[in-house]
């Protein structure tokens, strides 16, 4: 899809013989005009309401705008959602199968399980179409009531942070403070970018510019996370949490004793874990006056056998998670590559595949060998060395993509940022706030203003696919400095 503007699109014929009112074709109105038309499909045409085009905001019919607007929100969130709950629900399934019968009975039925998919489906449907119909909406009544021009600096902001509320459809009493985190952490990504375009802040951004800033804030997430999977797990979003007990592979007996140590309480499951290493085979006896807590992690092999072995079992988990983020994908977005070039673009997802499941291999074990390291080093084991010691574990980053390090590097510094005010409001040096019960749908809104307003002001600040799909969504924003749009007769 072409933007308007960067000379992808082609002029329509009626426009390029229109005159402006200087009698040329060469001014720069006309360049403008031109610029912004298109041959993409018209929004009043309904068999473009779910088409992959987008349409730019020029010829069009206001309350079909806000329609479509919210029809392509819902399909988008309900996707999404419905994608995700089918997957989980698949591994429920299997997980039911491998279960004994006595434990399959404390399991939720089948039928409460597809009912609760579907309701948050809807729900999240809902949202995003609610937040798409609610900014095109107050978009258009801005701009009727005070013109395109006067109100362009302003109006996208304003219209942003009042859809900002539409999160509460998910659930009253359901917060997302780590969704409303990662948002916001996209937010002050696009003002940073516009901070360096600037004359008066470009000094001052200019640190944001570092090649390597993705695998840093990478690095610092790490050692927050892990240290919370570590230490403290109820910091932790219960997904999430269940997510790093699969990947992270370590029983809770041998969690709880690495946390003892490094807290400097006396063991108490020591026999636990030995109990754990022998039902897999293994004859351990673990001294109670241990300093480092390398037997507890990995019994009686060596730190380095351990990380190869580790890595290899972690490589087979990691395949299950990226190979349906690759794959499902190509067979919807490339879909027409497919049958052009089929062999190219399944190559292209099995090494992306390949590639990131290395990488969360790579992290999860790289997280063990680090700490192993750092405490036989200084031969102790304490709360600072274990977040020093899982720092450098965001390394592994550098593996991935470099368009994707960034995406996950936000990800992960959301929960991280999320976990670590847990953390500090557990221990009592946070004020719980009792006033501001949902803080998470004020700083989605602070956050959808910022990045609505980007859009519509700054659009160089986004990356391509990120604006294809804003555009397909909320239709090609018209520059300020173009008169407010009427519908052709």
């Amino acid at each position: 899809m072409a933007v308007p503007g960067d000379g992808g699109t082609k002029p329509h014929s009626i426009a390029a013989e229109e005159k402006c009112a200087c009698g040329s074709n060469n001014c720069a109105g006309c360049t403008r005009r031109r610029s912004s038309s298109s041959n993409l499909p018209s929004s009043s045409s309904s068999c473009s309401l779910l088409s992959f085009e987008s349409y730019p905001v020029q010829d069009y019919d206001k309350p079909w705008r806000v329609y479509t607007a919210s029809v392509k929100g819902f399909a988008i969130g309900a996707g999404l959602k419905g994608g995700l709950a089918i997957f989980a629900l698949l591994t429920r399934l299997r997980r039911r199968r491998l279960l004994s019968s006595s434990k399959k009975v404390e399991m939720t039925s089948i039928s409460a399980d597809v009912i609760l998919a579907l309701k948050e489906t809807l729900r999240y449907g809902l949202f995003l179409g609610t937040f798409a119909g609610t900014f095109v909406s107050v978009d258009e009544i801005i701009a009727a009531w005070g013109g395109h021009r006067r109100t362009a600096k302003w109006r996208a902001l304003l219209a942003g942070a009042i859809a900002g509320p539409s999160m509460l459809l998910t659930g009253l009493n359901t917060e997302h403070t780590s969704l409303a985190i990662y948002i916001f952490m996209r937010a002050t990504v696009l003002a940073s970018r516009c901070g360096i375009k600037s004359k008066r802040f470009g000094r001052i951004c200019k640190p944001l510019t570092w090649v390597h800033g993705d695998i840093f804030l990478m690095c610092l997430s790490s050692s927050q996370i892990l240290s919370a999977y570590i230490l403290k797990q109820d910091s932790l979003p219960p997904s999430y949490k269940s997510f790093l007990n699969k990947h992270g592979a370590k029983d809770a007996a041998i969690l709880n004793g690495v946390r003892e140590i490094a807290c400097g309480l006396p063991f108490t499951n020591l026999e636990a874990i030995e109990k754990f290493y022998k039902s897999s085979g293994v004859d351990v006896k673990l001294d109670p006056q241990m300093k480092i807590p390398c037997s507890i992690v990995h019994g009686n092999q060596s730190c380095g056998i351990h990380f190869f072995s580790f890595l290899l079992q972690a490589y087979k988990r990691a395949l299950p998670v990226y190979l349906p983020v690759y794959l499902i994908p190509a067979l919807i977005v490339h879909r027409k590559g497919l049958l052009n070039s089929p062999f190219k673009i399944l190559w292209k997802g099995l090494f992306g595949t390949a590639r990131s499941s290395l990488f969360l291999s790579m992290y999860c074990s790289s997280a063990w060998i680090w700490t192993c390291i750092l405490f036989r080093i200084l031969k102790r084991c304490n709360i600072p060395m274990v977040a020093i010691g899982t720092f450098p574990t965001g390394i592994a980053l550098a593996i991935e993509k470099k368009s994707r390090r960034i995406e996950i590097s936000l990800y992960c510094l959301a929960r991280a940022i999320e976990s670590f005010f847990t953390c500090m409001g557990d221990v009592g040096y946070l004020p719980q706030s009792k006033n501001l019960k949902r803080a998470d749908v004020v700083v989605f809104s602070i956050s959808t203003a910022i990045i609505m307003h980007c859009y519509a002001m700054e659009r160089d600040v986004f990356r391509s696919k990120y604006l294809n799909v804003l555009d397909w969504v909320f239709g090609v924003p018209l520059p300020p400095y173009e008169a407010t749009p009427r519908k052709r007769k």
